[in-house]
């Protein structure tokens, strides 16, 4: 592991910086300090960027929210999420389900996500779920003993002033470790980086994230550079010395250690 300041200090390295949204970018309502500032560094010493998260829903509404958060529109080449990924593979006729019984954080995320599908999203007689969000406050959901969609396996997602919910992937994992059908879609997973390559034209590419499980397990996998940022979904863990604490947590997690790490992308 190398401890930077900044990612400037190697994006030169690489063809493409690739970003985890959440915990990296911003908190869920706001940029975090100095990201903004550090994505303009980054486009302005002339390096491609994109976006990889771990979203139940569609890329374009990501790209807008991100956009609205104060980070130009023009500042990524491309936004992949899990939940595109999984829209992308039921237009082309790779997902044998056509009823869903929706799960998700807010009322219409499902409706909005479903546009241009012939799918049905109902809670009667569905033959596979699909779960995109939980909400951060409410009812524990338990999954029916149907096919699972889960388009968002991080097990916990950042919100603002450090606080730390429940995500999907908590509730798919449960389920699958009890026995259920479950189909992950997104970071760790492989086909979603390839999907990014094939998007970039390249295998040179850096993962910046806040997640060892997912960002940086899955770019290791991916055969990609990582870097972790430690002030994300972590924060918490990372008192006393950096790489102790990296190296303490890549243990529990059976996760493998980044290349570089830092603070924040700002």
């Amino acid at each position: 592991m190398q401890a930077l300041d900044s990612l400037l200090a190697v994006a030169d390295q690489f063809d493409a910086v690739v970003l985890d949204q959440w915990g990296v970018l911003h908190d869920g309502t706001t940029p975090y300090p100095g990201a903004v500032d550090a994505i303009h560094a980054l486009r302005s010493s002339g390096k491609r960027l994109a976006v990889l998260s771990n979203s139940g829903k569609r890329a374009a509404p990501n790209a807008d929210c991100i956009a609205a958060m104060g980070f130009p529109g023009d500042m990524f080449e491309i936004v992949m999420t899990s939940g595109e990924a999984l829209w992308q593979d039921i237009a082309a006729g790779r997902v044998p389900h056509t009823r869903f019984h929706p799960i998700t954080r807010d009322d219409g995320d499902a409706e909005r996500w479903a546009d241009g599908l012939d799918i049905t999203l109902t809670s009667d007689t569905p033959d596979a779920v699909l779960l995109m969000g939980l909400p951060d406050e409410g009812a524990v959901h338990v999954l029916p003993d149907l096919p699972v969609y889960c388009t968002n396996p991080d097990r916990a997602s950042p919100r603002a002033g450090g606080k730390t919910v429940v995500s999907p992937g908590a509730l798919a994992h449960d389920h699958k470790d009890k026995g259920g059908d479950v189909t992950f879609y997104g970071k760790p997973h492989l086909p979603i980086f390839r999907a990014v390559e094939t998007a970039l034209g390249t295998s040179n590419l850096l993962m910046v994230g806040d997640s060892l499980e997912h960002d940086i397990a899955g770019g290791h996998r991916a055969g990609w550079s990582t870097a972790f940022i430690r002030g994300g979904l972590h924060a918490s863990a990372m008192a006393g010395d950096a790489e102790t604490a990296i190296r303490t947590l890549a243990a529990k997690e059976n996760a493998p250690l980044p290349t570089y790490h830092l603070s924040h992308l700002g």
